[in-house]
């Protein structure tokens, strides 16, 4: 367990509170009012979107920050934060490859990135003006989007993203030495990518490291806990003296999809609040949901499924059990873990305001019995919420609280008791 010490809120990187740190992705910069309403109402507190490049400097040297400034008004409006990623490229300073499709995978033309020295130093001047005109505005600025994956063209190569990271970055501290810098936002844990990035001094300039650690839907989100300790004492070894421990890991962008080859609407949704607290367990204060929304009706399509709600807004299980989580954790944070035999079951110990304390629960494995040693003050039941909402009263027996883990998490209110530690788990007695 990696329980994120207070330094986290360096910078403007959020502070490992729910629901402080709950983001999600969105597809748009101006309008979609209704949408912003309903993500600040399930509690998420960031949006990440892309800043593109392209549309903002029209011509050499003249930028048009006008929609993404209202894109900013109305998340102000609502109490949201932005992550803004710095891409892509630029027809005006590289030339056109063949590269294939970042979704599809299939060969297209495309614009080269970033790896000549006027457009590096084009990029860096824009990213740079940008950070400028948007100063005060408690913006993250991501640099790029999977750069060892097909967003880089016309193929991955790490030399040339850190070339340009480095540059952009000096340029961003350079014009606002307060900004908030983070990257590479990494597919995945590419080991040999992110050693070069790096070990390059980039760390001198960043204020986070961001990786997006997708994986398989067989693989839950508690198995990215060996990767980012992995990582973690990569970005100690590299990192200056001043900032070794100084400098948070963040889940820039992972979802899952529920296609018909991914997983189902309730895993998704269990998977979606326990992405939350699992990484808050790792010491990873900021996490973004991928997606907010379907991108499109077939459910055959891996791309269609990631969101929250369905394409006309209506709300998936993952939308509630986000929700939830925000709801019965806000103002919270993780405290402890119990240990649990076996290493299935998960029990974790969050503080909130005014000395309150609540017990969240789930499993890994099969629907079961837990009995946690417990003494009520007062009290015979305890109330809690399952995932989708719905209030229950726990059961104790014996000075011992039944819980019946489910893969999904639920939320026990623990005013009037005390969990009795060390907590030695038992099963329920045979039948």
């Amino acid at each position: 367990m990696a329980l994120l010490p207070l330094w986290a809120a360096a910078a403007e990187i959020p502070r490992p509170v729910l629901p402080a740190g709950v983001g999600v992705n969105i597809h748009f910069v101006t309008g979609h009012e209704q949408e912003l309403d309903l993500i600040a109402a399930a509690g998420f507190k960031f949006v990440r979107m892309d800043f593109h490049w392209e549309t903002i400097e029209r011509r050499k040297g003249q930028y048009d920050w006008a929609g993404y400034e209202e894109l900013l008004a109305n998340l102000d409006k609502r109490g949201l934060r932005a992550i803004l990623i710095l891409d892509y490229s630029h027809p005006l300073y590289e030339r056109a490859v063949t590269s294939p499709d970042p979704l599809s995978h299939v060969p297209r033309r495309a614009t080269a990135s970033p790896q000549n020295p006027e457009s590096v130093a084009a990029f860096a001047r824009w990213a740079a003006a940008s950070a400028r005109h948007f100063r005060g505005r408690h913006v993250l600025w991501e640099i790029w989007n999977e750069p060892n994956g097909n967003f880089w063209a016309p193929r991955p190569d790490a030399g040339q993203y850190t070339a340009l990271a480095l540059a952009t970055a000096r340029a961003v501290r350079e014009a606002d030495p307060r900004a908030t810098i983070i990257g590479p936002a990494s597919s995945g844990f590419p080991w040999e990518f992110l050693e070069t990035f790096l070990k390059s001094g980039v760390l001198e300039y960043l204020d986070a490291v961001s990786v997006h650690p997708y994986r398989n839907p067989h693989k839950a989100p508690e198995t990215a806990a060996a990767d980012y300790a992995r990582l973690r004492s990569l970005v100690e070894r590299y990192a200056p003296a001043s900032k070794r421990e100084q400098l948070p890991i963040l889940s820039g962008e992972w979802g899952y999809s529920s296609f018909t080859h991914g997983v189902s609407l309730e895993t998704q949704a269990a998977f979606a609040a326990r992405q939350q607290l699992s990484n808050l367990l790792n010491g990873v204060p900021l996490s973004i949901w991928y997606d907010w929304q379907n991108d499109g009706p077939d459910p055959n399509e891996n791309e269609h499924n990631f969101g929250t709600v369905l394409p006309d807004l209506t709300p998936k299980p993952a939308y509630t059990a986000i929700r939830t989580l925000t709801h019965e954790l806000r103002g919270y944070r993780i405290v402890r873990q119990v240990a649990c035999p076996g290493g299935e079951d998960y029990l974790l110990v969050c503080a909130g305001p005014g000395y309150r304390k609540k017990l969240v629960a789930w499993t890994l494995g099969e629907p079961h019995q837990v009995r946690v040693p417990i003494t009520l003050f007062g009290r015979n039941r305890l109330s809690g919420t399952t995932s989708d909402g719905t209030c229950f009263k726990s059961r104790i027996d014996s000075g011992r609280l039944l819980l019946d883990l489910t893969p999904a998490p639920q939320y026990v209110d623990l005013r009037g008791a005390a969990l009795n530690f060390p907590a030695r788990l038992s099963p329920p007695p045979p039948l």
